[in-house]
């Protein structure tokens, strides 16, 4: 049992791979321990395994990191809670950045390759990752569905995780960019109930804001909530299905991306 949240880690994910236009280099190579048992096990117990379930996911992220840095790839891990428009978001990215930005997309859920395919059709290479019982990705199937996809040297990786807004945001994978969504339906007070998964976050996206005369949803006590929660996160209001602020995302996107593929600048001491 994974001891942060209590779902499965010791199943291996069921990974369905997108073979087309392969690369020959290798992906990251992690070796991630067994999940740990917590039956029967003290407070005191529980508290030690989930350090050690996080600790040693951060060493993979690590790994990630490192690989995704050396290949020049800029890694961004799309998290939210389900049905707030992350695949429709990237099939309208895809759509938008064709013929200039090749992407690839790991996707994460419990069953089923539905989103994967969608993906695919929007003509982005794709690896489902199904983690059965678990509710979020960690850094260790991340890496190996890194090796499946074998990314081009200056191209985009979108993780979309697990919807879920509550463990995702406990396992870094190795991205250099978390976004969140939140859309419109959900309710304005998602940042103060689920402070931790904003806290992280780099980017907001407000999704579906063409539904916001039908439904009641105060965006300025969403963004005044945000802000005192995470000062630092940028807030984006977007709908994929209009195309209403696609632009500004895809500004960060590029942006983001630009700083991401910049050699680091010598010490000057």
């Amino acid at each position: 049992m994974c001891a942060t949240c209590g779902c499965t880690t010791d199943l291996e994910p069921v990974h369905e791979p997108d073979h087309a236009g392969e690369h020959d280099h290798a992906g990251p190579h992690v070796h991630a321990d067994a999940g740990s048992s917590l039956a029967g096990a003290g407070g005191d117990r529980t508290v030690l395994l989930a350090q050690k379930v996080l600790a040693r996911n951060d060493e993979l992220a690590a790994a990630n990191r490192a690989w995704l840095a050396s290949h020049d790839v800029f890694a961004v891990n799309l998290m939210s809670s389900p049905g707030s428009g992350k695949t429709t978001l990237l099939q309208r990215t895809a759509a938008a950045i064709s013929g200039s930005v090749q992407i690839g997309v790991i996707e994460g859920d419990q069953e089923t390759a539905l989103d994967a395919d969608r993906v695919r059709s929007a003509g982005c290479r794709a690896v489902q990752v199904n983690t059965g019982a678990g509710c979020h990705l960690d850094a260790a199937m991340v890496a190996r569905a890194l090796r499946e996809l074998q990314p081009a040297s200056g191209s985009l990786v979108v993780i979309e995780n697990v919807g879920n807004l509550v463990c995702p945001a406990l396992f870094d994978l190795g991205e250099a960019a978390r976004v969140v969504l939140a859309s419109v339906t959900e309710g304005a007070d998602k940042p103060i109930k689920y402070p931790h998964m904003f806290r992280h976050a780099d980017l907001v996206l407000v999704t579906k804001r063409d539904l916001l005369p039908y439904v009641d949803f105060d965006m300025a006590r969403f963004r005044a909530d945000l802000k005192a929660v995470s000062p630092r996160a940028t807030v984006t209001e977007i709908s994929a299905v209009s195309g209403d602020g696609m632009q500004e995302w895809l500004d960060w996107l590029d942006c983001r991306a630009d700083r991401a593929h910049q050699p680091p600048r010598p010490d000057p001491g």
